[in-house]
């Protein structure tokens, strides 16, 4: 039996939180931030989406995000190993920005920010 995907911070017990720790496998996250619907997007990978994100609200790193204030997370996926995130994350690099929108608007099609939902 494997165990359900967990976001960090809504796991009930101790045991569950033991077992999710040492037996579930790591998730890796591919993940789009905007300002706003036309305003430019920013396209991450990583294995915490829930700091990551956060780090990206606070500005706690200087660069793109933090300089046209980036810190809406409007879709995201999650994988099993890095080496899928990451090849994931260098195609979607290379779409039109086009593509991109009608990916988070397939998902997400009023552009809600979704890290409230997350990091609960």
């Amino acid at each position: 039996m494997s165990l359900p995907r967990v976001i960090p911070g809504r796991l009930q017990s101790k045991r569950t939180r033991n077992l999710a720790a040492h037996e579930a496998p790591m998730a890796y996250y591919v993940y789009l931030l905007a300002s706003r619907k036309d305003g430019p997007l920013y396209l991450g990978v990583t294995n915490n989406l829930v700091r990551r994100v956060y780090e990206h609200r606070t500005k706690a790193v200087p660069g793109f995000t933090s300089r046209y204030n980036i810190t809406k997370l409007v879709w995201f996926e999650i994988y099993d190993d890095p080496i899928s995130a990451i090849t994931r994350e260098k195609e979607i690099k290379t779409w039109r920005r086009a593509w991109k929108v009608a990916l988070i608007e397939r998902e997400n099609p009023g552009w809600e920010d979704l890290y409230d939902g997350i990091a609960q």
